[in-house]
């Protein structure tokens, strides 16, 4: 089959320049999209009389046989197939014959692309919510299973005060709500459909872009067609969206992966997700993690690799924007991966609850203790200057702040009384941190029914906003 730009040249394309402008190898997964939208066009120029409603039916049947061929691996890519595209319509042609040349009447790969990676986009945005809502419904749970269990609570990675490991847990839980949110409002911008602007400058044959958009399932249409052709910022908006993801993830694992040292010894990773060392026998990786941390770094060379495309281009199309499509799918197919494996650590965590207990020293009640000053009418900036005196006489001593005497304390501040011991509590500590979002065990409870709440709600969905405005389409995550 000849190029279908093919007619103005009398020479070859040179092997090594096809070798670099085919993009068959990796957009062929653009195929149902482009199939879903090529039947769909069908329909609009039969709309638009622009062909009969007997050749749209001819090209639609035509196009579910070549869905099935994909569908069934049975479909076999030729040298003449430069991309997706081009290897539909040669299939088609060989299929049904000429009418399959008027597919592509009034239509561009420009808009044709473009319209098929905002598809593919919005069928894959709902597994992905689902892979967050799994990753969270992990979290809630383990934080459920967790109870009053207490661990050491961490600022500049230095012990700072107790917190409940549920509050831990839940910490990661909002992040993931967050990034939830922000995929559901992604949606709706991608949910815009370029399909009839062309190459650049509109379509020449009145077919009705707002009837078309809603045959697609998109919520509206690009107002302005130089710049529908070229508009990317959807797929830079996922790979920030990707990016921010997968660092949330990074810091989750490297948590645990301090965690899991013999040094700290809170918590165990499963063998499942555990391998061994090639040559010392005893050593447990938690590589999981590790990968998990590692992938941060290409997810996020992604989005810069494309941002550093998008800001020298002219106006319109242009074929550097060929280079979006591989950091979508390898971000994509990276995020559906570590969120399920993060899950699945989470799941199957083991914690030891005896030591995240142990690693909650005294010094770590220094700011209940500066509470207890301001109680008894002392200002705070005063109160923590005595505390601190007092922390630094029991390192110096070698004892721990329950163990300074009486009159040690006095001797400091005559503000210190027979009750002072009672600020030295673990557990009060906790307690008395019961305001909304703390980690007292009542706050931390209802943090999980907001949680539970959250996961229940169909909130991320695109259409949450528009379906009562009558807008188009019913595109949305689940």
């Amino acid at each position: 089959m000849s190029k279908l730009w093919g007619g103005r040249f009398r020479g070859q394309l040179d092997p090594l320049m096809a070798e670099l402008n085919n993009s068959i190898g990796f957009d062929r997964r653009l195929w149902a999209a482009d199939i879903r939208g090529s039947q769909a066009y069908a329909r609009a120029l039969a709309a638009a009389g622009v062909i009969t409603p007997a050749e749209a039916a001819q090209l639609v049947t035509g196009l579910d046989a070549v869905y099935a061929e994909f569908a069934g691996g049975a479909f076999a890519i030729v040298p003449s197939d430069e991309d997706i595209h081009t290897a539909v319509e040669r299939r088609l042609t060989e299929l049904i014959g000429d009418v399959a040349g008027k597919l592509h009447t009034g239509r561009s790969r420009n808009d044709q692309v473009a319209t098929d990676m905002r598809l593919f986009l919005l069928e894959q945005l709902p597994s992905l919510d689902a892979a967050v809502r799994a990753l969270q419904g992990a979290l809630v749970g383990r934080a459920e299973a967790a109870g009053d269990t207490i661990m050491p609570g961490y600022t500049h990675m230095q012990r700072a005060q107790p917190v409940l490991f549920a509050h831990w847990l839940l910490s990661y839980f909002w992040m993931l709500e967050r990034d939830r949110q922000r995929l559901a409002d992604l949606a709706r911008r991608v949910a815009v459909s370029p399909l009839g602007c062309g190459a650049l400058a509109g379509h020449a044959f009145n077919v009705d872009r707002q009837a078309l958009a809603g045959d697609l399932g998109f919520l509206d249409i690009a107002p302005n067609s130089l710049d529908a052709v070229s508009d990317r910022d959807f797929v830079a908006e996922f790979l920030f969206w990707g990016a921010l993801t997968q660092i949330h993830l990074s810091r989750l694992a490297e948590d645990l992966i301090i965690w899991s040292t013999a040094e700290f010894g809170f918590v165990r990773l499963s063998d499942a997700y555990s391998t061994g060392s090639s040559l010392m026998p005893q050593k447990r990786n938690p590589d999981s993690l590790e990968l998990l941390r590692g992938k941060t770094g290409r997810v996020m060379g992604n989005l810069l690799g494309l941002l550093t495309v998008l800001k020298g281009l002219p106006s319109t199309y242009n074929k550097d924007l060929q280079e979006d499509k591989e950091p979508l799918f390898d971000t994509l197919d990276t995020l559906s991966a570590s969120l399920k494996v993060a899950a699945g650590v989470i799941a199957t965590l083991e914690i030891d609850a005896g030591a995240l207990r142990r690693a909650c020293g005294e010094e770590m009640l220094s700011t209940d203790l500066a509470d207890y000053l301001v109680r008894k009418g002392v200002p705070f900036r005063k109160a923590h200057g005595l505390v601190g005196q007092a922390v630094r006489l029991a390192e110096e001593r070698g004892v721990g702040l329950s163990q300074l005497a009486l009159e040690e304390y006095r001797a400091i501040s005559p503000a210190f009384g027979d009750d002072l011991q009672e600020a030295l509590s673990v557990e009060g500590s906790i307690a008395s941190r019961d305001a909304l979002g703390g980690t007292a065990p009542a706050a931390v409870r209802q943090q999980i029914e907001q949680a539970r709440c959250r996961l229940s709600l169909t909130s991320c969905s695109v259409l949450s906003s528009t379906q009562a405005d009558g807008r188009l389409g019913s595109a949305g995550l689940a």
